[in-house]
């Protein structure tokens, strides 16, 4: 983004000096309370379609509630700690009030000698809390064993206390995402402490341990800079192949669509037969992404990218006769013709996985897929809904120094669907399975 080495050290330097400065500004009590005020009032005016996912009367309740509990004074993270408890009500993962940037505060932290957690989590079947990896991602020899206990605390409790922070549009997403960043949220939650004792479980025998805080880039943070992590082809010759795209941010646009003109003519090349495009744990991004980069492979048939929206004007155009405020239900009228003689087109059979992190521009693609007959879905749905809120923007909450998130429009899927309808898998997918291509 920046040319010289010179501007980008520079700017990254008073970014956490900014960062640091924000963090130990105290806020009052009343100076909360207009936060809280200006969330209503944006919400209220600006939200598309507050039903979509909530009700103006339960966000009304919970952050009256909210107000009514506040210090005298508090930091920044105390205030999210406050505010974010109103998330899981506001149940879309568009709409949310969280740091404005932890990516930041993250490097900010870490830069001045701090530590975070010092494993990488997961939810296992059961629902139990263990040890995936160290945290970075590197290979944990107690990778595996459930986490009990943290510093004294049952991991239930913890979790609990955690989650009701967590923005989301279900209890499936909102595990997955407390999972992925349970660093973040642990820190902001609790603190980071030098030190971390665990009772840990494995095999029926537990133990307790002490492990040092990691100074360890957390994994998700490696992962959305890594192209090499972002998108990759794996192939069984003449069989099968695996394309992993983890994200639709578009600020990688032109490496993602060299990566898949390459993916496809070499899937051409190796005679593959069934392909599965694997977007588990892409959370969105942009539209053009999947547009550009895939939908030529693919598409057989003309396409849309939803059937209906309803959007808030928050900028007058007298030309359409659309005044600030109003509130607009149109018909998705752009169809999109396919590309059949495109020279790497893929001819065999496709699926599409999914999973808990599946979000907003990759269920946009999901739907698309599905709806037209492109793709089957499999692997883990049941956490996203199908009509996905979008248009996202942020407003500052000048006294906190928090951010609200909230979208412009809400898109109904290509086919349409029920209020509420989940994307959902017509069966599982094990990434470690070699397919039966002899069958296909």
């Amino acid at each position: 983004m920046y040319p010289l080495h010179f501007a980008v050290t520079s700017l990254f330097a008073l970014l956490l000096l900014g960062q640091a400065a924000h963090a130990a500004t105290v806020i009052t009590k009343q100076a909360l309370h207009q936060d809280i005020d200006l969330v209503l009032r944006t919400v209220r005016e600006q939200h598309p379609d507050l039903g979509f996912s909530t009700s103006d009367v339960a966000v009304t309740a919970a952050l009256e509630a909210i107000g009514r509990d506040l210090p005298p004074s508090m930091t920044r993270d105390e205030a999210w700690r406050l505010l974010a408890r109103v998330n899981p009500l506001l149940a879309d993962g568009h709409l949310a009030i969280t740091l404005t940037d932890w990516r930041a505060d993250t490097a900010a932290h870490r830069a001045a000698g701090g530590v975070l957690f010092p494993f990488d989590v997961a939810f296992d079947p059961q629902g139990r809390l263990v040890i995936d990896a160290a945290l970075g991602g590197a290979a944990s020899p107690l990778a595996g064993a459930r986490i009990v206990a943290i510093d004294g605390v049952p991991v239930d409790t913890l979790v609990a206390s955690l989650a009701a922070r967590v923005h989301g549009d279900t209890p499936a997403m909102r595990m997955a995402l407390l999972a992925q960043r349970w660093w973040l949220y642990y820190w902001k939650t609790l603190g980071a402490a030098p030190q971390y004792r665990l009772v840990i479980e494995r095999d029926g025998l537990r133990s307790e341990l002490a492990i040092p805080g990691s100074t360890d880039q957390p994994r998700m943070l490696q992962d959305e800079v890594d192209i090499a992590r972002l998108y990759r082809l794996d192939t069984v010759p003449g069989c099968s192949a695996v394309l992993t795209v983890n994200s639709f941010d578009s600020a990688h646009l032109a490496d993602f669509v060299a990566f898949t003109q390459a993916a496809f003519t070499r899937m051409q090349q190796e005679h593959i037969r069934h392909l599965v495009i694997d977007i588990r744990a892409n959370t969105g991004g942009d539209d053009v992404m999947w547009l550009d980069g895939l939908m030529p492979y693919l598409a057989t048939a003309r396409y849309r990218t939803g059937s209906s929206a309803v959007k808030r004007v928050l900028r007058a155009n007298p030309e359409r006769g659309e005044q600030v405020g109003q509130i607009i239900h149109t018909q998705i009228t752009t169809w999109r013709e396919p590309q059949p003689d495109h020279p790497a087109r893929f001819s065999g059979k496709v699926d599409v996985a999914i999973g808990p992190l599946t979000y907003s521009s990759s269920v946009l693609f999901a739907n698309v897929m599905q709806d037209f007959g492109f793709a089957t879905l499999v692997g883990s749905g049941g956490a996203a809904r199908r009509s996905q809120s979008g248009g996202v923007y942020g407003v500052p909450l000048p006294q906190s120094g928090l951010t609200l998130w909230i979208p412009r429009f809400v898109l109904d899927p290509p086919g349409g669907a029920p209020k509420g309808a989940l994307l959902s898998a017509q069966g599982p997918w094990d990434p470690r399975a070699v397919p039966a291509c002899q069958a296909l």
